[in-house]
Parts: C-alpha cells; structure tokens; sequence
C-alpha cells in the first residue's frame, strides 16, 4: 500500500480510538463515507488493525468500543462473510470474549457485532456461539434464583459467592414455584431487596442483550435453535428480582416471539410454553416499573399480533385485561403504545370483546385497586369509570356492586389522583346505575362533599362532575341533600382568615432565600414520620388507606373555607348544565350567595376564586337560560371587572374570556346596557376587551 492509503487508514482507526466519545462517532461517519472507496488492501489493513485492538487484553475500553462499532460497520456495509477465513472467525472469538469485559458500553458493542454476524452468515454465528452466550446468561441468573439456604455474603456484595450449573429441571422448578410476590419484588420495602431490584447486576444484562441481537440477527432462520433449554431460561429471566433484567429479559422475548417462536402452532415451542409465556407476560404488563411494563407491552404486541386469530383468543383472559387498563397508565410511554396496541389486536371489535372476557375484565380491575402502585390504582378507576359509560348496562349490571365496593375503597386512598379518579368513577356508576347505587349513597354523600373542598383544584371540580351526575340520577332527591350544603360552603368563606393568621406556624422574620421557615425547627415531630418518595421519580410512594400518604388522613391539614366556596362554585355551573328544572331552581336561588362569597380581598387566594366564578358563570346563564340569568347579572359585574383588571394573568384571562361568552349568549347590547347602567366606567374596559378578543 502506498503512504497515502497508510495514513488514511491510520486516520479512521484514530479517530475510531479516540478517549473523546464526540470523535469516536465522527470517526464513525468517516467510516460510512469512506468504505465504498477503500480498495481491497486498504480494507484489510483497516480490519487487521481494529482486530488487534480487540484482541488485545489491555487496550483502553475506548479504542476497543470504537474498533467493535468499526468492524460492525464494515460487516453491515459489505453484507458477506468467507466462512472459510480467518479473520471471520477472529472475529467471533474476540466478540466472544469482550462480552465479559468490564466496561458495559464494550459489551453491548461485541454483542450488537454478533448480532449483524448472524444476520449475514444466516445463524452460523449463533450456531456457534449460543453455548457461551447461555451459559454467561445461566451464570449470572443463578446467583439469585438458586442461592443456597443460608448462604452468607462473603462481603462481594450480590452474586458474590458461586452454585454448580443448574439443570432445565431445576429451572422449571423455580418458575413453576415462584408466586406473583416474587415476581413483582420491586414493591418490596426490605433494603438488601431494593438494593437486589436497583442496582447493577454484572454481565446479565449485556448477555441478554447480546442474545436478543444474536435472535434478531437470525431472523426467520432462528425456528431450529428454539428450543425448551432457551425458552425456560428466557422466562427466568422474566422473574428475577432486579427490573433492569426483567425488561431486558422482556427485549429477548420480544425477539423471541418475533423469529421462530409462534412458527409451529401444534407441534413447536408455542404449544410447549405458550401458556407459560402468556402467564409472564400477563406479570410484566402488571409489573411495579413503567420500563418493565413497556417492554413486556412491547412483547405483548409481536407476541399477539404472531399468533391466528384462532389462537389469540386463549391468550385474552389474562392479557386483554391488562392491556385495557394500560391504555389509562400514567406513564406515557406505556399508555400511547398500549392504546395502539388495544387498536391492532381488537380493532373495531373492542367493546365486545370485553364484553365476551368480561369476568376477568371486572377481576383484575378490582385486583388493581388493591395495587401497591398508585398509578395503577388510578388507572384501575378509571377503567371502572369506562366500564360503566361505554358498555351496555346488561353485561355490566351483574358486578355493579362489586365494583362499587372497590372504588368506596379508593375513594379514601392516600393519593389524591386516586381519589379523583374513583370520585368521577362513582359519579358514573351511579348515573348509569341509580337503583343499584342507591344502598351505597349514604357513605357516597360525605365522601363527594369531602372531595368537593379538597386542596386539590382538579378534584374539587371532579367531585362537582360527580354530584352532577347524581342529580341527573335522582333528581329532587338528590337536590333536597345537596343544596343544604351548597349554601353552608357559600356562606362559610366570609369566615377565610387572612394570610397572616393561616401562616401562623411561619417565623415573622426575613426567610433566607425567600423560603419561610418554621419555628421550632428542630422539634422531632417536624423531621419523624414523613412522606417517602418513590425511587426514580417524584411520585409519593404511598399505599392504600391510612398507610401514610401525602394526603393521608392524619396529614391533611384542613380544608380552608375559601376552597369549599370554590367547589360549591363548580357545583353551582354544573347544577346549571345537568340539574333539570329543581336544579336551575336551585341555582337561581343562591346566585347571591355566589356573588357574597366571591367579594372578600383579604386573602391571597382569593383570585382563584374569581376565576372559578368567571369561568362558570358562562355555563350557569347557558344552563339556566338567558331570561333567568339576566335578573342576577348586576351581582357579578363589579367581581368580573375586578378580576379582569388584577395582576393574576390566569384569573384575567378568565373574565375576559367570561365577558365574551357573555356578550355571545345575551347579546353584546344588552351586556354593554346592563354594565353602563352599572358603572360607567368600566365601559373602557369592556371596549378593550371586545377589541382584543378573537374573533
């Protein structure tokens, strides 16, 4: 080679080698540009030089990611093999051998090479090396699954000490054996299991990755290599303790399902392990981590989607549930892939096939109200809310009183989602439901009321939701109930002391950094018994009942009188859209109480108040009715102009959107009559506003 084709290969292998991660992807877009003009001796040169890198125990961990991502690009590029070389099985064997290396990025890099050999020598690769791979994935999985009974740590930390090989039999054993506890041990509190589910688990995970490439790799071609030893331990790795196996593990039975696994219906791997299969799936997609639930959501799919329509039926009682509960998860992730996921596998036939598996529908939605995951609890309710608003009434009707009975436990649940979400459920139920609902309105009743003024905005208007669906039920009677406590909530915020009286626990000195500080700072009783955080996000970790959440009951403070006002303000425009005639007839008759309660300036709260008022005050006059509304308007007109001229943006925005609606419903000259005969003044600002709002 001349000069000029040694220093052009020099530069690619430098730059592939370089400590800096930004010129190791540079050299790697050289690479792409450059191998289509690398003649024969200048390609050799290139891979001789990176396979004595790799293969050289004591190059640094960066020269020896760059030189593997190197070579896969030439594999990828050239797309052909001589079986009969050298360097092809070099190659292989020094892949091989970095799969154990210390530095993970090196590992996933030798095991991504393996995985674009087997795509291009047709599984040869994976022929050759599955034995090493399995037996590294066999190794590491061990050391949880079969630790000997009283078997001491010898201060390794985990999988410190070693355990003979362990059999298929033995495999089997374990997975038949172990429960729904233990394959969920995330939601364990004991530390040395946190520390099990959390942290680094050696080279498990890069061999599993390295397996799901070598599977992928194969392709169609992987149908012989499925065997039972492959399948069993694949599911192992589905119940072990630390989650970033388990979604890892999840990654390979994705690739599974997707090459050779659903080939042979009657006589192969899925008649063999199908069942057991759907068994872990189903524990993944109701796993405690968001990760894991996606990747099982994402093996769910390929697995279904693999499957005839005549064999995905028996997979339904334990998959479609969780499915359907995922489609309302909080994480986005998990909720958008399982929507698309409920759309491929039932397309327009959803609702009947809930219907058709509804049993075990209503079984796991109870069972996730029990869920030690608050997310799930809350995804759970509103599931049940969807039951009882998208089914026909008949295939419902018989697990009414069950339901009911799991979101009443909902209903005083440490979180305060949970509780919105089984509020809202409760309101549905019993609209859809009244005679069934009825025996369980006397514990209902407080249970709204309670929502109705809690801290929470969103849950104060979905108890308003809620009650309004109970007037549309039971109509007077439900009135009868309500409208007494309507006018004590409206009443009661004149009694809203000011800021300094509410703050009174605060020091009256500066703050430093503008944060007030308590006094007594170093009682105890301010530091012992506090709220726990979830790990890996700021989700409180908090259980059902009065196990000690944020908004447990020996923790919320309570509910101040402007907040009760604000709810009854949410229920009196509610009432206006869904109450009938005795419900118009009784917001008419506190539209002056509305307005009393809104006057008060002596608290910082007081704007949000006002922009509640703003924004229902447009559906109180569409829900009553122009003529009906129009003898009250000059109670509101000094609150609305007040809050459109305020500091608080969103509280102005609400008023100015407030007048629009109105100038809309009864008409902009009768508005702009009503307010100059009011106060002339604030014509200026009615002209501003209809100047500045859109058309």
């Amino acid at each position: 080679m001349s000069d000029t084709t040694n220093e052009a290969v020099q530069n690619l292998v430098d730059g592939l080698c370089s400590q800096q991660k930004l010129l190791r992807d540079r050299g790697l877009v050289q690479l792409k540009t450059a191998i289509a003009g690398l003649s024969d001796a200048a390609l050799t040169s290139l891979i001789t030089n990176l396979m004595l890198i790799v293969e050289k125990r004591d190059s640094a961990w960066e020269s020896k990611h760059g030189s593997l991502e190197g070579l896969r690009v030439i594999v990828t590029t050239l797309q052909q093999q001589r079986e009969d070389s050298e360097d092809w099985d070099r190659l292989r064997s020094a892949s091989l051998a970095l799969l154990t290396d210390a530095e993970v990025r090196v590992r996933q890099a030798a095991g991504c090479l393996l995985g674009v050999m087997c795509s291009v020598d047709r599984g040869a690769t994976y022929s050759i090396c599955h034995d090493t791979v399995l037996q590294l994935v066999r190794n590491n999985l061990e050391r949880q699954l079969f630790e000997p009974d009283g078997a001491e740590n010898d201060g390794g930390g985990v999988g410190a000490y070693d355990v003979s090989t362990a059999s298929i039999d033995q495999l089997k054993h374990k997975l038949a054996n172990s429960t729904a506890r233990e394959r969920r041990m995330s939601g364990s509190r004991d530390p040395a299991q946190i520390f099990h589910d959390t942290a680094g688990w050696k080279n498990l995970e890069s061999s599993l990755n390295c397996l799901q490439e070598m599977i992928q790799g194969t392709g169609d071609l992987f149908t012989p290599y499925c065997d039972e030893e492959l399948v069993v331990l694949i599911m192992a790795t589905l119940t072990h303790a630390n989650r970033f196996v388990r979604e890892t593990g999840f990654g390979v039975c994705a690739a599974l399902v997707s090459n050779g696994f659903v080939n042979e219906l009657s006589d192969g791997p899925v008649a063999t392990h199908g069942a057991t299969l759907v068994q872990h799936l189903g524990l993944g997609l109701a796993d405690n981590w968001s990760q894991v639930r996606l990747a099982a959501s994402v093996a769910t799919r390929k697995f279904l989607t693999s499957l005839p329509p005549c064999a995905q039926h028996s997979c339904y009682p334990a998959l479609l549930p969780r499915i359907c509960l995922n489609r309302y998860y909080v994480a986005e992730g998990v909720r958008l892939y399982s929507q698309e996921t409920w759309r491929q596998v039932a397309g327009t036939e959803g609702k009947s096939l809930v219907q058709q598996y509804m049993q075990h529908v209503v079984e796991y939605y109870i069972e996730a109200t029990a869920a030690d995951n608050h997310a799930v609890r809350e995804a759970a309710c509103a599931c049940i809310a969807e039951l009882a608003t998208k089914l026909p009434g008949g295939s419902v009707q018989p697990y009414v009183e069950k339901l009911l009975e799991a979101l009443l436990s909902c209903f005083t649940d440490d979180s305060w989602p949970v509780r919105d979400a089984a509020c809202v459920a409760c309101g549905n139920f019993i609209q859809s439901f009244p005679e069934e609902g009825r025996p369980s309105m006397e514990r209902l009743y407080p249970l709204f009321f309670a929502n109705l003024q809690d801290s929470i905005p969103s849950v104060r208007q979905g108890a308003a939701v809620a009650l309004g669906n109970v007037v549309q039920a039971y109509g007077s009677d439900a009135i009868q109930r309500i409208a007494p406590m309507l006018r004590d909530r409206l009443n009661g915020v004149s009694s809203q002391s000011n800021e300094s009286e509410r703050n009174s626990e605060m020091e009256s000195v500066p703050a430093n950094y503008g944060v007030a500080k308590r006094q007594r700072d170093n009682d105890i009783q301010l530091h012992e018994d506090r709220q726990m955080y979830s790990c890996g996000s700021l989700a409180p970790k908090m259980g059902r009942g009065s196990g000690g959440g944020c908004s447990d009951c020996k923790f919320r403070r309570p509910p101040q009188p402007w907040e009760g006002g604000d709810g009854a303000v949410w229920l009196v425009g509610e009432l206006a859209m869904v109450g009938g005639h005795d419900g118009h007839n009784a917001v008419m008759s506190v539209l002056a109480e509305v307005a009393e309660s809104c006057k008060g300036r002596h608290y910082t709260q007081h704007v949000t108040l006002l922009e509640s008022l703003c924004k229902n005050l447009p559906r109180i006059c569409k829900g009553i009715g122009k003529n009906n509304f129009k003898p009250h308007l000059h109670h509101f007109i000094d609150l609305i102009f007040y809050a459109l001229e305020c500091e608080n943006s969103l509280t102005s925005s609400a008023a100015s959107q407030c007048l629009t609606a109105l100038s809309t419903d009864i008409g902009p000259n009768i508005l702009r009559g009503r307010i100059e005969e009011h106060n002339t003044r604030y014509l200026t600002a009615l002209d501003a506003n209809n100047y500045s709002a859109p058309f």
